[in-house]
């Protein structure tokens, strides 16, 4: 029975020993990180909590409680598409809010979210050691959803970023920041994907995590093992069990690096409405493979009219780069400098051609992606792009196209013209307007004209005209 054993025995082991190197080694990873305390006491020196105090217009759900909407009767609800309005909105009032940032500088300079600093009248910073200081916004950029802070100090731990493009779908993640006003906490997990597209904006790109991302932790770093940042949390799925996603540090340090030098971000530009090919358009235009992007529409005078692109092009490949997906060609040409010349493979008529391009500035109000006016225009007016569900709520027609008035500014032009909140603007001496952008160019055209008849719809059937400026 000892013979035997010996052998059962030098069997298994010259067994083992003829595994693949490689499978031994997967043996040896561990599963799980025996601990995180070492990594969250290296980093918990460069996450900052942020505090803002904001001024709101009106009274809040108190308010609204006891003295009903504004907009009074049918139009309930409205506050959730308009800022209060005109004499009858109630005294001001004060809203903190709470997020999370963290060092990039030994200076001073903190990363955290927009709509973490966004309309602040006031941002303070709290170090790991209790220590506040006052912030100052260095600049932001919407549309990622990124802004950089500065506070006067000296001799600070910054954290170090690392490639999100590295962090591997699967590998251990820590988020460290400030939810709920707590003091800093640490939650672990697992990228659970990359690539994720939210709706946020036209350069979604997120890192999905299931490490716990509270509200409060929104600017905080996401961190992989070696304490680098690979990622900015920023949103939550409340009914999604904590999931929870992150600004990829790729993405995010070109953006950081314009907003330190020029306090805006530059983007590159084609001017070109674009969709998914379709494997009919594919069919129709001769190409092989349902890859590459159809050009819908070219906008005048933009830098792709200029080379040569024309409405029905499929663009398949930007300076090399095979472009698959209108995501793709977006986020491609925003990452490209203005000015640059870039090369553009097309299929025109099912055979292929290079077209090469001088990129331009990305506009800051695109007829295209325009959503709203900043302030009160030339006559006193704030407006909104409509869409189905303000149209819906105001009773006009499925489908229309125009700027609400969203606020009227008291003792202004606007206000004694008869414009009433709600009031859908159309035309603007005789053209369409769709848009907030193609409303500012015709306002552009009111200081030299020195006269606009705005045209207007109230309801689902009453049209009216306003003339603001003499004839001459």
């Amino acid at each position: 029975m000892g013979y035997i054993r010996h052998i059962i025995l030098a069997t298994l082991i010259t067994g083992l020993l003829a595994l693949p190197a490689t499978a031994a080694k997967n043996d040896s990873i561990p599963m799980v990180p025996a601990s995180f305390s070492q990594l969250a006491e290296h980093a918990k020196t460069g996450v900052v909590n942020i505090q803002t105090v904001k001024t709101i217009q009106g009274g809040g759900r108190v308010f609204q409680h006891f003295f009903g909407s504004p907009f009074g009767g049918q139009q309930e609800g409205l506050e959730k598409f308009f800022a209060p309005f005109q004499n009858q909105q109630p005294q001001s009032r004060k809203e903190r809010s709470l997020g999370s940032g963290f060092i990039i500088s030994d200076d001073g300079y903190i990363v955290t979210n927009n709509h973490v600093i966004k309309d602040a009248d006031q941002i303070k910073v709290i170090l790991h050691d209790d220590k506040e200081y006052d912030a100052d916004i260095i600049g932001t950029d919407p549309m990622t959803d990124l802004a950089l802070i500065k506070i006067e100090a000296k001799n600070l731990a910054p954290l170090k970023f690392g490639s999100s493009s590295n962090a591997k779908v699967g590998t251990w993640v820590v988020a460290i920041g400030s939810p709920f006003g707590l003091e800093q906490t640490v939650t672990a997990g697992i990228i659970s994907a990359k690539g994720r597209i939210i709706g946020s904006g036209p350069y979604d790109d997120f890192i999905q995590t299931d490490a716990s991302i509270n509200p409060g932790n929104s600017g905080g770093p996401l961190l992989n093992l070696d304490g680098e940042v690979i990622g900015i949390n920023t949103a939550i799925v409340r009914s999604g069990q904590g999931i929870g996603f992150a600004i990829p540090s790729d993405l995010a340090t070109g953006i950081i690096d314009q907003l330190t030098e020029s306090k805006q971000v530059s983007r590159g530009w084609m001017g070109v409405a674009i969709q998914n090919v379709t494997s009919e358009l594919a069919k129709y235009y001769g190409i092989k493979q349902t890859t590459g992007v159809y050009v819908a529409k070219v906008y005048e005078e933009n830098p792709a009219e200029k080379a040569g692109i024309t409405p029905g092009d499929v663009i398949t490949m930007i300076n090399g780069r095979k472009i698959d997906t209108s995501r793709d060609l977006t986020v491609t040409i925003a990452n490209l400098k203005v000015d640059e010349t870039i090369k553009v493979r097309l299929i025109r008529n099912g055979k292929e051609k290079i077209v090469a391009v001088k990129l331009g500035k990305r506009p800051d109000e695109n007829p295209e992606i325009a959503a709203t006016t900043d302030g009160y225009d030339t006559f006193g007016f704030k407006l909104k792009q409509v869409d189905t569900a303000i149209a819906q709520k105001l009773g006009y027609p499925e489908g229309i196209k125009g700027l609400i008035v969203t606020q009227i500014k008291p003792d202004s032009s606007g206000a004694k013209s008869g414009v009433r909140i709600g009031d859908l603007l159309i035309e603007v001496n005789h053209q369409k307007i769709e848009t907030t952008g193609q409303y500012q160019a015709y306002l552009r055209k009111f200081k030299k004209n020195k006269i606009a008849q705005l045209l207007f719809r109230r309801g689902n059937s009453h049209v009216f005209v306003v003339q603001f400026g003499k004839d001459e």
